[in-house]
């Protein structure tokens, strides 16, 4: 399955190869290979098989299909799919009554022809960035399995990194679709906070949620996102005239030389020096910390005191923990989060791009309890989210874009933020082809060439 989305719709499209070849193919793949990574937590056999079925049925008939026909893809287990329950990583909801419909973005992937094969393993209620889940295991990194795939969508991002599926849809709070990506090797979105519908997704925190997609190469991300959004972007004509920065201080700090030689080629193809230093980005931090907690908290309060055994042992203490802010430190983070956001987009009226790393470095192995940040030793876990946090706050869209193979540490994919105005998914677009043409970034995902990570 390291074909890509578009060339596999391609092939369906015009009658080369059927839509039930292909997902049965896909439904082996998964059932054969996921032992090794985890990232599957349940396949959707009959009705995948029969959506390619009817898919076939009316491409024989000559009618009208939708550019990613017969495409199958699988979503972060807080996805409603209709007729099964969504468990969100946990065995706590399973006494919940069947969803009745699919989430929105869910159907809108499957009116533009795409068919979802699988729900993918997640950190448990989305609380994490390690994807380690009492209930599901641990999902591993297809790029070394000793090593953790991140989270809280690592099951979506290791379900592309190793050509299991050509696209995924996860979450992202505070960095769940962005730091898998990098760890992975993959292409992910974040898009503009409130873009796109959050119908039937199981939430974390209201107030940062969004959803996405992650691909292995830059081009299929864009057509998936395009089928989630409802419409084509916009073109960029002269990618090389738009304006880019780099962020500075707090983003190039406690960074893997590796990654930081990487954003220094960029920067070069784009002919800027430009460097900008963000005022208070640890309380950023410290504010989406404190957000996430007692939103998370609260939302499972009720359900804690009934059956708080139940939760996945790290999950129930976070939540506990969050449920007990004061109601008056949530009121400052919120008040902060508010200048912060403003101060972010005052920034794009100087320039239409910023650059800066996803992570501190390359996947921990899975063993790593921790890592170094400003000399202090602190949990690996923790501060996987180290940069992906604070710029969370700005609601803006976020493409997460792969380094290189011959940027890897320590033969591991490392990977860039790339920020645009809200809105403005088009510029990110055009920055992450124009990158990924000139050998900038892309990742070859398990299976395929570099070639056709182009």
């Amino acid at each position: 399955m390291s074909q890509t989305a578009v060339a596999i719709a391609n092939t369906v499209r015009f009658g080369l190869r059927s839509a039930r070849e292909v997902v049965e193919a896909a439904l082996e793949a998964l059932g054969t290979r996921n032992q090794a990574y985890q990232c599957v937590t349940r396949l959707l056999p009959e009705r995948a098989l029969h959506m390619a079925d009817t898919l076939d049925a009316r491409i024989a008939n000559g009618d009208p299909v939708g550019v990613l026909a017969g495409v199958p893809f699988g979503v972060k287990d807080l996805f409603d799919m209709e007729g099964i329950v969504t468990t969100a990583g946990s065995t706590v909801l399973k006494g919940n009554p069947p969803a009745t419909q699919d989430a929105a973005v869910v159907q809108r992937l499957i009116a533009a022809g795409a068919i979802p094969v699988a729900t993918l393993n997640m950190d448990e209620f989305a609380y994490g960035f390690s994807t380690e889940n009492a209930h599901y295991g641990t999902t591993r990194n297809p790029k070394n399995t000793d090593c953790l795939a991140g989270g809280s969508s690592g099951g979506s991002a290791a379900s592309v990194a190793a050509g299991l599926l050509p696209f995924a849809i996860g979450s992202d709070t505070n960095g769940s679709i962005r730091v898998p990506a990098s760890l992975c090797g993959v292409w992910g979105l974040r898009p503009t906070q409130g873009l796109l519908p959050l119908d039937g997704v199981y939430p974390f925190v209201a107030s940062l949620d969004t959803v996405g997609p992650f691909a292995g190469t830059v081009t299929d991300l864009q057509r998936v996102f395009e089928a989630m959004n409802g419409h084509a972007l916009d073109d960029i004509e002269d990618v090389r005239s738009l304006r880019v920065a780099q962020l500075g201080g707090w983003f190039t700090q406690d960074v893997d030389p590796a990654l930081l030689d990487g954003i220094a080629r960029i920067m070069a193809f784009f002919g800027s020096r430009k460097e900008i230093e963000l005022a208070e980005v640890a309380r950023a931090r410290a504010s989406a910390f404190v957000i996430s907690a007692a939103e998370g908290g609260n939302l499972h309060l009720s359900r804690l005191r009934k059956v708080p055994m139940d939760y996945d042992p790290a999950t129930r203490d976070r939540l506990i923990a969050g449920a007990m802010v004061p109601s008056a430190a949530v009121v400052q983070a919120h008040r902060f989060r508010n200048w912060f956001r403003a101060g972010l987009h005052e920034l794009f009226d100087e320039v239409d791009v910023l650059i800066a790393p996803a992570t501190p470095g390359p996947a921990p192995r899975i063993d790593q309890a921790t890592l170094s940040v400003g000399g202090r030793t602190v949990s690996a876990r923790a501060n996987l989210g180290l940069f992906t946090q604070p710029l969370s706050l700005g609601g803006m869209p976020v493409l997460a874009a792969p380094l290189p193979p011959a940027t890897a540490a320590a033969g591991l994919p490392l990977g860039i933020q790339i920020i645009a105005a809200p809105g403005k998914e088009n510029v990110l677009f055009a920055i992450g082809k124009a990158l990924s043409h000139a050998g900038l970034a892309g990742y070859p995902v398990q299976g395929a060439s570099v070639a056709d990570t182009d």
